[in-house]
């Protein structure tokens, strides 16, 4: 158990409540464990009558009829105090898989970009859910059951030793069995529980890429091939299950059998000492009560060990996450307020996922207010440039200077306020399209929204639809074209206000006409603010106060378009065949 003991200060957080659950426990059972007693009190009654000790009959009807009444109060009563002990415990779970929920998707949300590129996002799903719900079943039912058994074991060996020590020991005689059979089970199970929650995050991830690719499945028309390897996955994951279900179907089987066993004994041996005298008739049922009183909590035993076992590999699961120590940590609480200066020197970036050198000795700068334009072919590293501004990745050699300091100096939150990033991915939530918008300013007013919209050209297509602004978008966007997206993205960075504009080749999806509109409506909004442009095209950053052209990492060229033009190389044989395109 010592993936486990990490949720041990959720049992400290809530020790108060676990603790009144023990003491309601140990009431529900003190009055559970009176029957035994008043049924051999009734045994006893029955038996002097017969045997002709207690003559007077009306006596001996209101002696068993007031006892009766006596072990169904107990059983109400016992009935009560469970139900609070079940109140304490198994909330008590709840809350605490509340708790760990949220510290899971706290910690992966300070996780960087580098960690979701090397893992699946079913596999973090699958980990945030159903491991979880198997370490609550740890804190609640396995607790309250271990709890309940270890109560009446205890309550229930002291009133059979007070009775008989000999016939207590023969009950207990199969108990050795017992446990060595569940150690031996335990070791199985907790094996064979971690390769099934492996193969239901695989599953997971399956499931999750295929609905989100589904377009493309259907577009290439390979449903089929997808449901094989679902299939086949499914398969292998039965069959993980069944593996562990068999392991867990022996331990039933087993308490059931050294339970009779131990009944048999207890009647055995019992009626042997009542032959002889030593006991009464009334001693054997009460043993045999509580041998059967104790069936359940024994035949618990395996369930609660199976439990427990899985909790501790879906734990063990959730502390691989759990102990990655985030790359990009925020250096200071003191705010930090930029202006919008920016200076890389010397800087080079290598992705540790690919080995890929993005960046080779990259030196800029660009000053507050001006705006910063960025052109060069796939994969030369203009999109990484856009990235280290936001620090969403560390640089592997050299400073990037944020207002004259190191940007891992800089509050982390302070500087992700302060930039507006269009990526060049445009990401829509499953949500309406004024909250997507609202997205960059959660407190901004449906005005303001409607104005971001405009700026962004994307307005009067949104006034089009059906519920204009309260239309719902779908999964990552999905009913919208790759232009509106782009534009709605943009309204979302423009109503946040921030000191740094960052637009990373966000007009690629839309018509050379829209881009004008849209460009010329950001040459406004930027004014006094630092703007980083990436593009393909010459037309949307030829009005930029510096141009950076890049080529495998490396800056291959720098300056004003004019100054550009007037340089043989990339910048102007680019102008030259877009401006061809643009004729024909």
């Amino acid at each position: 158990m010592k993936a486990l003991q990490y949720l041990n200060k959720y049992l400290f957080k809530y020790k108060y409540r676990l603790l009144i659950g023990l003491v309601m426990s140990i009431c529900a059972k003190a009055f559970t464990l009176e029957v035994p007693r008043l049924i051999r009190k009734m045994v006893d009654i029955a038996e002097n009558y017969h045997q002709g000790i207690s003559t007077d009959l009306l006596l001996v009807k209101r002696e068993l009829g007031f006892t009766l009444l006596l072990i169904i109060g107990a059983a109400l009563v016992s009935g009560l105090f469970t139900f609070l002990m079940r109140e304490m415990i198994i909330v008590t779970s709840r809350l605490i898989e509340f708790d760990l929920k949220n510290e899971i998707y706290t910690h992966y949300q300070r996780l960087s970009l580098n960690f979701y590129k090397k893992n699946r996002t079913g596999d973090l799903m699958n980990r945030i859910s159903e491991d979880v719900s198997k370490v609550r079943m740890y804190f609640g039912p396995a607790i309250m059951y271990t709890m309940n058994t270890v109560v009446l074991f205890t309550v229930a060996m002291v009133k059979m030793y007070q009775i008989d020590v000999t016939l207590t020991h023969y009950t207990l005689l199969p108990l050795p069995v017992l446990s060595v059979s569940i150690y031996l089970l335990s070791r199985t199970i907790n094996k064979r529980s971690s390769l099934v929650q492996q193969y239901l995050s695989r599953l997971t991830t399956n499931a999750q890429e295929t609905f989100s690719g589904i377009r493309i499945l259907k577009s290439y028309g390979v449903e089929n091939k997808a449901l094989g390897e679902f299939s086949k996955l499914v398969n292998t994951t039965r069959e993980k299950n069944l593996h562990l279900f068999q392991a867990q179907a022996l331990f039933f089987p087993l308490m059931i059998l050294l339970i009779g066993i131990s009944n048999t004994l207890v009647i055995y041996m019992g009626g042997l000492r009542y032959i002889e005298g030593t006991i009464s008739l009334g001693v054997i049922a009460e043993f045999v009560m509580y041998v059967n009183m104790l069936t359940w909590p024994v035949a618990v035993v395996g369930w609660v060990t199976s439990t427990v076992q899985q909790a501790e590999a879906s734990q063990q699961r959730i502390n691989e996450f759990l102990n990655v120590v985030p790359e990009i940590e925020n250096p200071l609480n003191q705010v930090s307020v930029l202006r919008g200066n920016i200076e890389f020197k010397k800087v080079s970036f290598t992705y540790d996922d690919t080995n890929i050198t993005a960046l080779k000795d990259i030196s800029f700068s660009v000053k507050e207010g001006e705006t910063l334009a960025i052109l060069g072919n796939t994969g030369a590293g203009k999109s990484t440039i856009a990235n280290l501004i936001a620090r969403l990745y560390e640089v592997s050699a050299g400073t990037i200077l944020m207002d004259q300091t190191d940007i891992k100096q800089v509050n982390l939150n302070d500087l992700r306020q302060q930039i507006g990033f269009v990526p060049q991915e445009a990401f829509l939530f499953s949500d309406t399209i004024r909250n997507n918008i609202r997205f960059g300013l959660v407190n901004a007013n449906d005005k303001a929204v409607e104005q971001a919209a405009k700026e962004a050209y994307i307005h009067h297509n949104i006034i089009d639809f059906s519920h204009g602004y309260d239309t719902y978008v779908g999964e990552r966007g999905v009913t919208l074209s790759g232009g509106q997206k782009q534009r709605l993205s943009i309204a979302r960075a423009i109503i946040k206000d921030p000191h740094i504009l960052i637009f990373d080749d966000c007009l690629s999806a839309v018509d050379t006409e829209t881009e004008e509109i849209i460009l010329k409506n950001l040459y406004n909004i930027s004014r006094g603010k630092t703007t980083v442009i990436i593009s393909h095209r010459v037309s949307s950053v030829k009005h930029a106060d510096k141009i950076l052209v890049l080529e495998k990492g490396r800056v291959i060229q720098e300056g004003t378009h004019e100054e550009l033009l007037k340089t043989t190389g990339y910048y102007k044989a680019l102008f030259e065949q877009q401006l061809l395109e643009k004729d024909l």
